[in-house]
C-alpha cells in the first residue's frame, strides 16, 4: 500500500505506543492484554480521528477551502479534533451537533468536548436526533457557499474512504511495532461507531496478510447494520488503495452487545471498565467509544472467549474529554473534599 500517493498533513503523534496492561491482565486471569495508544495522537487530547483527518484535512487544504464543516454527537470525540486540526490550518470549522441522549445535563450539553469545540474557535448548532445529519450538514454548508465561502464537509466521525486511510495505515504501524517487539498478535478489539476505523483496519490487515483477527465492539447500531457499514465502507476504502477485493464480507466482524440502552448512554460495564482502566493501569476511557469497548472486551475475557496464552490488542481510540460530560455517572465519596471545621 502506497500512501504517499495521497495528499496527507502529517501531525499526529506517530506511531503511538503500543504497551503491555500487565495488572488488569493478571486481575481478569486471562489473555495478556495489550493496548495501541491512539489516545496519544496528540492533537487536542488525542484519539483515533486524527489519524483519519491527516488525509481528510489535507484533501481539505489541495481543494483551497476556507471553512470545514462536520457533524456529531453532542460530546463528539470527532468534532472536538476537527476544530483542533482546522485551529492549527488556521481554517475556520462550523460543526453541527445531534442530540441523541435528550440529556439535559448541563455537564453534558456545555463541558467535555463541547467546551473544547470552542476553545479551538469552533461555531456550532444543535440538531435533534434521529435527522439525517449528514444532509443537515450538506444544507448548512450550502448556504455558507452562497456566502461565497469555500467549503469541505466532513461526515460524521470522519468516515469515508479518505479518513479510512488513516486506519489501512495505522495496520501496517502495527504490525510493524509487534514485529520489531517479536509480540505475536492473537486477536484485534476496538469500539466500533462510524464505521471508518474498522474499515480501515480490516482493509489494512488484510492488504499485508497480517492474518490478524479484527473484532469491532458496536457502541450504537445493531450487529447486521454495524457489519454491513463497516463492509460497505471497507470495500470503498480497498477500492482506493487499488487493491479491490482483498476483503471478505467475512472479515468483518461486531459484537453489538454491549450497546446498553443506546449510543452515549452509559452502562454499568462501561463505567466498570473506566474504573478498572484508571484503578489498574492509570488510563482513562471515555464513556461513549472506548469504555464499551472496553466493557465488551472484560466480558468476553471473562467467559473465555480468548485463550489463556494469547495476546489481545485493544486498541484506545481516545476521548477522554467526554468524561467531563459525564460527571453525574460516576459515584465517589465527596466527603472527604468538605473544608473541615476550625
Amino acid at each position: 500500500m502506497h500512501f504517499s500517493r495521497f495528499p496527507r498533513i502529517a501531525i499526529a503523534h506517530l506511531p503511538t505506543p503500543l504497551e503491555p496492561m500487565d495488572r488488569l491482565s493478571e486481575l481478569l486471569g486471562g489473555p495478556r492484554i495489550w493496548i495501541k495508544r491512539d489516545d496519544c495522537t496528540g492533537l487536542s487530547t488525542g484519539g483515533n480521528k486524527t489519524r483519519k483527518l491527516e488525509f481528510l484535512m489535507a484533501e481539505a487544504k489541495e481543494m483551497g477551502a476556507d471553512l470545514v464543516i462536520t457533524q456529531g454527537a453532542t460530546q463528539s470525540n470527532h468534532a472536538r479534533q476537527t476544530a483542533a486540526f482546522a485551529a492549527r490550518l488556521g481554517m475556520d470549522c462550523h460543526i453541527l451537533l445531534e442530540d441523541r441522549t435528550a440529556s439535559k445535563e448541563e455537564d453534558y450539553n456545555y463541558n467535555g468536548n463541547v467546551l473544547l469545540d470552542f476553545l479551538h474557535g469552533a461555531t456550532a448548532e444543535k440538531r435533534a436526533g434521529g435527522l439525517d445529519m449528514n444532509a443537515e450538514m450538506e444544507k448548512v454548508a450550502e448556504e455558507f457557499r452562497k456566502e461565497g465561502r469555500t467549503v469541505y464537509t466532513i461526515p460524521g466521525g470522519g468516515s469515508n474512504a479518505t479518513g479510512a486511510l488513516g486506519y489501512a495505515n495505522a495496520a501496517m504501524e502495527l504490525v510493524n511495532q509487534s514485529n520489531a517487539m517479536g509480540l505475536k498478535i492473537d486477536k484485534l478489539v476496538h469500539a466500533t461507531g462510524s464505521a471508518g476505523t474498522q474499515a480501515g483496519l480490516v482493509v489494512g490487515l488484510k492488504a499485508i496478510n497480517a492474518n490478524i483477527p479484527l473484532l469491532g465492539i458496536g457502541v450504537r447500531a445493531p450487529k447486521p447494520k454495524q457489519e454491513e457499514n463497516v463492509y460497505k465502507l471497507a470495500l470503498a476504502t480497498a477500492e482506493k488503495l487499488g487493491c479491490p477485493g482483498v476483503v471478505e464480507r467475512e472479515d468483518v466482524v461486531a459484537n453489538t452487545d454491549y450497546v446498553g440502552e443506546g449510543y452515549g448512554i452509559p452502562t454499568e460495564g462501561c463505567i466498570e471498565a473506566i474504573e478498572l482502566f484508571a484503578q489498574y493501569e492509570g488510563i482513562l476511557l471515555d464513556p461513549v467509544y472506548s469504555a464499551k469497548g472496553g466493557a465488551g472486551l472484560i466480558d468476553l475475557i471473562r467467559k473465555g472467549y480468548f485463550k489463556e496464552d494469547e495476546n489481545i490488542i485493544f486498541l484506545h481510540t481516545g476521548g477522554s474529554a467526554a468524561l467531563f460530560g459525564y460527571t453525574k455517572a460516576f459515584d465517589f465519596d465527596k466527603s472527604a473534599l468538605q473544608i473541615a471545621a476550625e
